[in-house]
């Protein structure tokens, strides 16, 4: 259901500004995206397990409010970004 560290690592790598970027927000919105796609897919399998449901309600809404303040912020940076991780709008 979680990231490795691997993944992270990755993640880091390709929207960070350099290697020890792990806090900005498009890292955030990154790993909080590929979080998001695990606990989805555990949900196929477990429909029932409403705990990890709720979870997953909780980190899309902490990305949504990332998304928001990086569209506030800057209009180019945020469309490249869903661009990149192929969201929507």
């Amino acid at each position: 259901m979680s990231i490795d560290k691997n993944q992270t690592i990755k993640i880091i790598k390709d929207f960070g500004s350099n290697e020890n970027d792990s806090g900005s927000a498009d890292v955030q919105v990154a790993i909080l995206t590929e979080r998001i796609k695990n606990l989805t897919e555990h949900l196929k399998k477990h429909k029932k397990d409403f705990g990890s449901r709720r979870g997953l309600l909780s980190m899309v809404g902490q990305r949504r409010n990332i998304l928001k303040y990086i569209k506030n912020k800057n209009e180019e940076r945020y469309s490249n970004l869903i661009k990149k991780l192929g969201l929507r709008r």
